[in-house]
């Protein structure tokens, strides 16, 4: 049945059949760290497939697992929940519980209805999970990734997302950790708004004692809002507002496309602060990239448009989405640069930003969309798998001469990493500072570090701009050297010159 892309698990301790087994796995994890690479595999904490044995004994009536899940008798209580609530798959899985007719029990099931949603309220569930963690500890696994932890505590007249029990329990999952496997890194998917966001990484009494890593979705978002806008003022307040110079003992985990849909996480007190209508911009992000806004450059896809809400969500690669399939299409040269300026600017902000950048696999190729995912009758409802496709083994080879497209943005996206590793100003204990420009075009940030600053800038728009000398001397530039391209930045009139979607980290 549906998997959900491998989010439904029967069994936490087995490898699917099709695959391997255990001991391949503890080989791969072998081969990955002699090679220096760390294995990260997700660990679904919310919920379980319906097929898993604690559900399956449930079905039959054991009370004690029908505890391990949270069942009901009949629907007054799910009801009540579900008034504030939000549907997470509106479009195929609408509403949050299940009713089984074979049980006489409803089922909280926020994702799919083949995925059982944990009750955390039960010790017996946490110390399973713990078990369970500590046993891919042990089979190699370096970095475990806690998916959908946002929803693992439910509390009646709120959405049940990030409430304050989630944080006690992934502090209580990283102190057994840090006991039994204390290089093993928690890795927390909450793709939840800028405001909710730095608990996970851990704040207050959990400061320090959470999460090692957490997406820095507010920075994707905000990446693909000001690409689309072309003002920066709401990515500089949001960015400037939420999140603290420096973290303690975690980091961000940045990037700008992964295997998830884009929600617009745009909250409409942050849109107001800059002049924006929150509902209409997140409208307008969502048509500007499913490609039916006027001008628009994209070719993405809608996924799960909720109309209660308002809420679209977008499908799409990186690529695509950034303009160079429509540009590929229409054959144009100039609008093919923009389009690999615009996916190069994106790489070289997550590696400067902070953090540990993200690259999805075959972003480094710019591979685009790919629409065989429709004639699968497996995949047909889900346009996720859109920017889901099979890596192209053959495009990767040929990307090392770089004379392809895909090898313009491979060597591009080489090329930042190697001068990322060079730029000790990226060092993790620099504290970033988000700095006004005074163009609502270009966005910067300084990472300052002992020896000096270094300021990032970024142009987002197809127009050439320019910023002040003195603008960038009060922020810690003295050489005007662009760490990224090693050349020397010329000034005219004591002003620097900016081309179309420029990325330059200037000391």
């Amino acid at each position: 049945g549906d998997s959900d892309g491998g989010y439904s698990v029967m069994d936490y301790r087995a490898v699917d059949p099709k695959l391997g087994t255990m001991a391949d796995l503890e080989a791969v994890a072998a081969a990955l760290r002699a090679n220096g690479i760390s294995l990260c595999i997700d660990l679904v904490l919310n919920h379980t497939a319906k097929e898993h044995a604690w559900a399956e004994k449930a079905r039959q009536g054991d009370p004690v697992f029908q505890d391990y899940y949270l069942m009901f008798d009949d629907d007054r209580l799910p009801r009540a929940y579900e008034e504030t609530l939000v549907e997470i798959f509106p479009d195929n899985a609408p509403g949050s519980f299940t009713f089984y007719p074979d049980i006489g029990k409803w089922v909280w099931t926020t994702f799919n209805e083949h995925q059982w949603d944990l009750n955390w309220a039960n010790p017996q569930v946490f110390l399973e999970m713990v078990a369970v963690m500590l046993f891919l500890a042990n089979r190699g696994v370096d970095v475990l990734r806690f998916d959908a932890v946002a929803f693992m505590w439910k509390r009646m007249g709120t959405r049940c997302q990030s409430e304050p029990e989630v944080h006690v329990l992934l502090h209580a999952l990283r102190a057994a950790s840090r006991i039994v496997a204390p290089a093993v890194i928690h890795l927390e998917e909450a793709i939840v708004g800028p405001d909710e966001m730095i608990p996970y990484l851990g704040r207050g009494e959990h400061y320090g004692k959470e999460g090692n890593l957490a997406y820095h979705n507010s920075l994707m978002v905000q990446f693909w809002s000001t690409l689309a806008s072309r003002d920066a003022r709401l990515m500089t307040h949001v960015l400037g507002t939420h999140f603290p110079p420096a973290l303690a003992n975690a980091t961000y985990a940045t990037y700008i496309r992964c295997h998830d849909d884009i929600g617009w996480a745009v909250n409409d007190g942050d849109a107001r602060a800059v002049g924006l209508d929150g509902p209409l911009h997140r409208a307008f992000l969502s048509d500007f990239y499913e490609g039916v806004f006027p001008g628009s450059f994209s070719r993405g896809a809608l996924f799960q448009y909720n109309p209660e809400t308002g809420d679209k969500r977008i499908s799409g690669s990186f690529a695509s989405l950034a303009g160079l399939e429509r540009a590929e299409a229409d054959g144009d040269p100039q609008v093919i640069d923009r389009a690999i300026d615009r996916i190069l600017l994106g790489h070289a902000l997550i590696a400067s930003h902070g953090g540990i950048p993200l690259v999805y696999m075959g972003d480094e190729l710019a591979l685009l969309n790919d629409y065989s995912y429709k004639a699968d009758p497996a995949h047909a409802h889900d346009s996720r798998w859109l920017h889901r496709p099979r890596m192209d083994w053959e495009k990767a080879a040929a990307a090392t001469a770089g004379t392809t497209l895909a090898g313009r943005v491979y060597q591009g996206v080489r090329m930042i990493l190697a001068r990322r590793a060079a730029t000790p100003e990226f060092h993790a204990a620099n504290p970033i500072l988000i700095v006004d420009t005074g163009d609502p075009a270009v966005f910067a940030f300084v990472r300052q570090a002992p020896a000096g600053a270094i300021v990032c800038v970024f142009n987002f728009t197809g127009d050439w701009k320019t910023l002040s000398a003195d603008w960038a001397r009060e922020r810690g530039a003295t050489v005007f050297v662009d760490a990224l391209s090693e050349g020397h930045v010329d000034l005219e009139d004591d002003r620097i010159s900016l081309p179309p979607y420029a990325r330059l980290w200037l000391r």
